[in-house]
């Protein structure tokens, strides 16, 4: 799984890179190779001031799924990166459910017979 960390100006711990790519791979792993590109996006929204600013936004790109996006608004970076791969595993999931369950609808279909007059 390839992953891109693009911080928009935002200060983070030097440990932040290796935890993201532990929970991502925690969190994708599963998926093995549907997963195409993962961007991890990194926002101090309002600076050194505090409060629930530091802005973590995943987008995984995969294979037959499109792309699914998950964002985290939290006060510690550790927290809001925590959350958001919890949060994009759970969106995966969710996302190759709904295909499987149209694959299977359309092979379950059984055409009509139609009369001839």
């Amino acid at each position: 799984m390839k992953w891109l960390l693009k911080d928009q100006g935002a200060a983070y711990p030097a440990t932040l890179p290796d935890h993201i790519e532990r929970r991502l791979r925690f969190a994708l792993s599963r998926f093995g190779s549907r997963i195409g590109k993962v961007s991890v996006f990194l926002q101090d929204r309002n600076g050194p001031k505090g409060g629930v600013d530091k802005l973590c936004r995943i987008l995984v790109k995969t294979q037959g799924c499109g792309v699914v996006v998950a964002v985290v608004a939290d006060s510690d970076w550790m927290a809001a990166v925590d959350r958001a791969t919890t949060r994009i595993g759970q969106a995966v999931s969710r996302q190759a459910q709904r295909v499987r369950d149209r694959h299977d609808a359309r092979q379950q279909r059984v055409p009509e017979k139609r009369l001839k007059w």
